[in-house]
């Protein structure tokens, strides 16, 4: 068996790739590098020279011969990478009639837990919110605690707010649910403390990217400070970034992205590091039906897997796959269908065309840069 072809599509706002062997088999992956699909795209048409009369099934030789050639690395390629190599383990399955977790060891659970977000723009919205979410099955959940226009606000106000939005979401929800934070990078080293100290008592499950990623070694300093877990890692994008995370002792929950890291080559290895460290994978999930299906897989292979997003918006998304994964409460169930379990209807592909995402800078009032 060889690849015949290797073709990426841009939809809606996800990039999708198929990758086509001469025995028919077609596999499917999904490149996660969202804010710069075109670029990825462009990548893969040029990775694919490589690739095209390629054995399919040597998955981790191709990796590498990719990734060291030239040795320039970053996100980019990574993606591109990412997306071929999730595509490469469809393939395999397929071609024996299993699915991609039992090449990876086997299920080690049934269901994948998944958590959903908390919205809304008022306390009453975060409140009809989180209600609903635990009363549709999910029993873990994560929230921001900001309303639109914080990076306005002085330090004490948004403090202020913080507190009383998660204090209302523990009234509504109790402590039986969990609960975690997602900070999207928001926040400089002394700010990202001060509010963790001031959201410790209400039970965090994680505190998820405080800081913008570039320094671990400010991550480090936040670290020794506050007693919350820690959950980073979703803009990284090798296996040796994970590593020097781990090996630091700074968080508690990596978040390697299947669709951006590595793919299921990369990612497993991630899996095996942080598993002997005792911390945990929270994967970072977006995208298409496809990408979630990708990551079932993974999930279901690893010991060490804590929590994913619910991605519910996806589901809007489905018909570009054959058999979407199904959706049981706060859980995904593992398919047994062969490879990743679903397949991309390309007929449908032309209902979602692209849509390019805009480079808009976050302002404060005086015009500088927020975010």
């Amino acid at each position: 068996m060889i690849i015949k072809k290797i073709t990426p599509f841009l939809v809606d706002s996800f990039l999708l790739v198929r990758v086509y062997t001469d025995q028919g088999i077609v596999g499917n992956g999904e490149a996660g590098l969202w804010a710069h699909q075109k670029t990825v795209y462009h990548a893969i048409q040029e990775l694919s020279q490589y690739y095209i009369g390629k054995d399919p099934t040597r998955i981790e030789h191709h990796y590498q011969a990719v990734s060291r050639n030239t040795h320039f690395m970053g996100s980019v390629l990574n993606a591109a990478m990412s997306a071929i190599d999730v595509a490469l383990w469809d393939i395999l399955g397929q071609s024996v009639g299993l699915p991609v977790y039992q090449l990876l060891g086997g299920k080690c659970r049934d269901k994948i837990k998944v958590f959903n977000n908390v919205t809304g723009d008022t306390l009453s919205d975060r409140v009809t919110s989180a209600i609903w979410n635990v009363e549709n099955g999910f029993n873990s959940l994560r929230t921001t605690p900001f309303f639109p226009g914080w990076q306005n606000q002085t330090s004490t106000q948004v403090i202020t707010t913080a507190v009383e939005i998660i204090s209302t979401i523990r009234e509504a929800i109790g402590y039986n649910i969990d609960l975690g934070l997602e900070i999207h990078r928001n926040l400089a080293p002394d700010a990202a403390i001060v509010l963790a100290n001031e959201l410790a008592a209400f039970r965090i499950l994680y505190y998820e990217d405080p800081l913008a990623p570039q320094s671990v070694e400010a991550l480090d300093y936040v670290a020794r400070h506050i007693h919350i877990p820690i959950a980073t890692g979703e803009r990284f994008y090798n296996v040796q970034q994970f590593k020097d995370l781990i090996d630091r002792k700074t968080v508690s929950l990596i978040r390697p992205d299947v669709s951006l890291a590595g793919g299921i080559t990369q990612c497993k290895k991630i899996a095996a590091l942080a598993e002997a460290s005792f911390v945990g994978i929270f994967p970072h999930l977006m995208g298409s039906p496809v990408n979630i299906a990708a990551f079932v897989q993974l999930d279901a292979s690893i010991p060490n897997y804590v929590l994913m997003e619910s991605n519910m918006g996806a589901d809007t998304f489905n018909e570009i796959v054959v058999q979407p994964i199904e959706r049981d409460a706060g859980y995904l169930v593992v398919p047994d269908r062969p490879g990743i379990g679903v397949e991309i209807n390309e007929s449908k592909l032309q209902n979602f065309p692209y849509k390019p995402r805009q480079i808009s800078g976050n302002f404060g009032v005086d015009n500088a840069v927020i975010h």
